[in-house]
């Protein structure tokens, strides 16, 4: 995402570039977009990572992780975690 967005809207639709500049990677499910928490019983963790990079990454949508964590080798400025807990309602 361009350095001057400061939030992601609701349900940002699932395209694979954004109307704010930013581009959407592959999820764990082999699609674009995030898919949201649908955990197997009971609590399931889920971990949030944002990086702040010294420059822009040359990758196309539905790049992976690894391609992603790859191309910003080198480049990280600072980095936060979030890690929460989700359990589904039954």
């Amino acid at each position: 995402m361009p350095a001057d967005i400061q939030f992601l809207p609701e349900a940002v639709a699932k395209h694979p570039t954004l109307p704010n500049g930013g581009l959407h990677g592959r999820n764990d499910f082999g699609q674009l977009g995030f898919g949201g928490p649908c955990p197997p019983e009971g609590p399931h963790r889920y971990m949030f990572k944002l990086y702040a990079l010294d420059q822009s990454l040359n990758l196309a949508a539905g790049a992976t992780k690894a391609q992603v964590e790859e191309a910003m080798n080198g480049y990280v400025l600072s980095s936060a975690e979030l890690m929460e807990y989700y359990a589904r309602q039954v």
